[in-house]
């Protein structure tokens, strides 16, 4: 049974200094009042989507010239900017990244949020001093997908929400990356990215920033034939960090993020100027007593708590993942529904914040002296650390005119030069102080005067923006020509036939059955659960005979999983029974790296690879990938169509959810001995099994009825590999599913959906 917060020893492991520089505080803009009222609140840096490619399709966003604009305005309040880039990609799609990004770079972007491993890539050759930060959504969950995502080219990754504290730090004391975590809002049930629900049952993928959210609906769990009521067993109360600041500043988490991209202007700049409050005080604090003592004094005042819990959260607030593994206390289970906010809040948040833009505080300092140039000098201090917390620098610009004359009738006064450089309008200052030096009876026009004021602003914004100016130039093509390599395989498979996965007892003494009764029919290999490879070896011996057997990967790979890993990498080789693994995920191709290349490596479906340049970043990785789900069968073919070693499934239960949480544990209590089956069922009567992995307290959801190809598959066997893909079925009902995709037989089973395969995903 998993063991909590047991991060095992590390072999060969190099344990860094974790650097002393302040977290980064990270906040939300779907639109331009929230991004403009985030930074007023104090936000260090400000994530924002387009109108394209970002994984909350259905926010207000911004436009290329809101962009730029935030850019600019962020970059001279000393705020950086980071876009969303955070969904797949089809193939055509991924070839107008390129000029997506171009003006943004130009314009001073300092980062982007990754998901596809063909944006990624483009972005690195594109783009290469543009920062890469690998999104949430691709599941990171141990340094071995951290130090992987490195070599590729990210700087920074954004871990599962599910990783407590003590696996943040080891990836931060193990890979020189920079870590983003979340410390506030909304979270999923699922693993991010992990998560298919909302995609098959309505055509709204998770992947493409269109979730519906269907775990935020009433479900029953049924278990050994009893049925619970009605509940939100999937909904996750929103989180909230905040008494924990100082623990996680000291964990060394570089930033800290703030969900809500789809929230309120009020919720962005409301949050924002909360937790900036406290991570402040912490950090006085600290230079004070040190952080020992630090911690000690941290408090939280009662009225902040209340204004956190009343912005736009659910029904009550949890600290998410950080020192538990899940619980039922952590689930919504009778209010799932936001709170809203509070009127007089949001009208005390919305004068402090919302109402004009935050400015900053200049001096102005004109000397007039006859027969002299005039000339005009601002200075800008460093007011809250725009410069550098504790940083007493001071920018200067001084700009200088024509001579100042004697004046025949009416001499230029203070309050004119008063008056014309207080005219600071729309720019991002406004005068504290003017200084006049101005020589009695002298004439200068006014008109000049505004002349100097602009110049000297203009010169003052610039150094400011100097600070983030692009370093590199471009390196990229207007547009991505195909690739001329062609892919070697390492591995020594055919193109075409069948391979079948396993992870019952039942299910792999059905296919032996069955290819006894059935000679001439071996398989291009099979791929068995590491359990079943474990506790079934000579069975696994006989199949072996037959094809070649593969380990298959656990979804989900976190740090305590790193001995059993070693195990199974134990098993596999030349001479040995299993002759590679079906990896699922960027961990467990990461470990396997590590490990060094000893036999067959294939990605699954969860390894999304929905273009031509995502297959591409692991050629000599991998020897064969899986076809995504969430395509439809046209661009599948046009994928799998470029000399690429591509599998289809064509058999199987799609995973829907692959969570932390257990669905037994919240509505019955753990029980890690029970083997009874576990249904989760929704207001329909729809019946999702659920498989539950207690050794690593993990829970996999399945769809409510097989994804079945078989009228579709005469065409997709003479195209490519395919693969059976068995879950929850028995003995007979694998032999039976063998009978339909190798001997032709009719499917006994009557009710299946054909997935993506004709609609596919917006």
């Amino acid at each position: 049974m998993w063991q909590p917060f047991c991060v095992p020893a590390m072999e060969g492991a190099v344990f860094m200094k974790i650097k002393e520089k302040p977290v980064e505080l990270l906040a939300p803009a779907g639109n331009p009042d929230a991004f403009y009222g985030a930074v007023k609140a104090g936000a260090d840096a400000v994530y924002l989507g387009g109108r394209r490619f970002g994984a909350r399709a259905y926010a207000e966003n911004f436009t290329g010239d809101e962009l730029l604009g935030c850019i600019r305005y962020g970059h001279i309040m000393g705020c950086k900017i980071y876009l969303t880039v955070n969904t797949l990609m089809k193939e055509e799609e991924l070839e107008e990244l390129y000029d997506y990004i171009f003006p943004l770079y130009e314009g001073g972007l300092d980062g982007v949020i990754v998901q596809d491993f063909g944006a990624l890539r483009l972005l690195r050759e594109s783009f290469p001093d543009l920062e890469l930060h690998a999104s949430t959504q691709m599941t990171l969950c141990s340094r071995f997908g951290a130090e992987l995502l490195k070599n590729m080219g990210a700087c920074r990754i954004v871990p599962a929400r599910e990783l407590c504290l003590e696996e943040i730090k080891a990836i931060k004391q193990t890979v020189d990356i920079e870590l983003e975590t979340f410390i506030h809002g909304a979270m999923c049930y699922s693993y991010s990215g992990q998560c298919l629900f909302s995609s098959i049952l309505g055509g709204r993928s998770g992947n493409r920033g269109r979730c519906a959210q269907p775990c935020r609906l009433p479900f029953c769990v049924e278990t050994d034939g009893c049925r619970s009521r009605e509940r939100y067993f999937l909904s996750l109360k929103d989180m909230c960090t905040l008494e924990h600041i100082p623990k996680l500043i000291e964990s060394g988490i570089d930033s800290f993020k703030i969900e809500g991209r789809m929230k309120k202007a009020e919720y962005a700049a409301g949050v924002t100027a909360v937790y900036r409050k406290y991570i402040d005080r912490y950090y006085e604090l600290r230079g004070k007593y040190g952080p020992d003592e630090a911690e000690s004094r941290f408090l939280t005042a009662k009225e902040d708590r209340r204004i956190l819990t009343s912005l736009y959260i659910r029904s009550q607030v949890q600290d998410g993942y950080y020192f538990k593994r899940n619980g039922r206390e952590m689930i919504t289970l009778d209010n799932p529904a936001y709170n809203g906010g509070e009127e007089a809040l949001l009208a005390d948040i919305n004068s402090r914040y919302l109402t004009g833009k935050k400015k900053l505080p200049v001096t102005f300092h004109a000397v007039f002296r006859e027969g002299t140039p005039v000339s005009v000098t601002v200075n800008l201090k460093n007011p809250s650390g725009l410069l550098g917390r504790g940083d007493k620098v001071t920018l200067t610009a001084t700009v200088t005119g024509e001579a100042a004359l004697k004046a025949e009738n009416q001499p230029v006064t203070e309050e004119n030069v008063r008056k014309q450089l207080g005219k600071l309008g729309d720019s991002p200052f406004y005068a504290e102080e003017i200084l006049v030096d101005l020589e009695p009876g002298l004439f200068f026009p006014l008109k000049q005067i505004n002349e100097l004021r602009r110049q000297s602003v203009s010169q003052l914004e610039n150094a400011l923006l100097d600070r983030y100016r692009t370093k590199g130039k471009s390196q990229a093509r207007s547009s991505r020509e195909p690739s001329p390599e062609v892919f070697v395989s390492t591995g020594c498979l055919p193109d075409k036939g069948i391979s079948v996965s396993v992870i019952t007892k039942e299910q792999l003494t059905g296919l032996l059955q069955w290819m006894e009764e059935n000679p001439g029919h071996d398989f291009i290999c099979a791929c068995l659960d590491d359990k079943l490879a474990r506790e079934c070896r000579e069975a696994c011996k006989v199949l072996s005979i037959h094809c070649p057997l593969l380990i298959t990967l656990p979804f989900i790979i976190r740090e305590q999983d790193t001995p059993d890993l070693d195990e199974l990498y134990s098993l596999c080789g030349p001479g040995k029974t299993f002759e590679g693994f079906l990896i699922r995920s960027i961990d467990g191709l990461g470990f396997l790296e590590k490990k060094g290349k000893s036999g067959l490596w294939y990605l699954d479906a969860s390894f999304y690879l929905w273009n031509r340049t995502a297959a591409e970043q692991f050629k000599g990785r991998a020897d064969s990938f899986c076809l995504p789900l969430e395509l439809n069968g046209a661009e599948q073919k046009r994928l799998s169509g470029n000399g690429l070693p591509f599998e289809k499934m064509v058999y199987g239960r799609i995973p829907m959810m692959a969570a932390a949480n257990c669905i037994l544990r919240t509505a019955n209590g753990c029980s890690p001995k029970s083997s009874a089956e576990t249904v989760l069922i929704d207001r329909f009567g729809k019946r999702f099994p659920v498989i539950r992995d207690c050794s690593r307290c993990t829970n996999i959801i399945y769809n409510s009825v097989p994804l079945s190809l078989h009228r579709e598959f005469p065409k997709w066997k003479e195209r490519i590999r395919c693969r059976l893909n068995f879950t929850v079925e028995d003995e007979g009902q694998t032999k039976e599913v063998l009978d339909v995709f190798l001997l032709g037989k009719e499917p006994k089973f009557k009710e299946y959906t054909t997935g993506h395969e004709k609609r596919g995903v917006l």
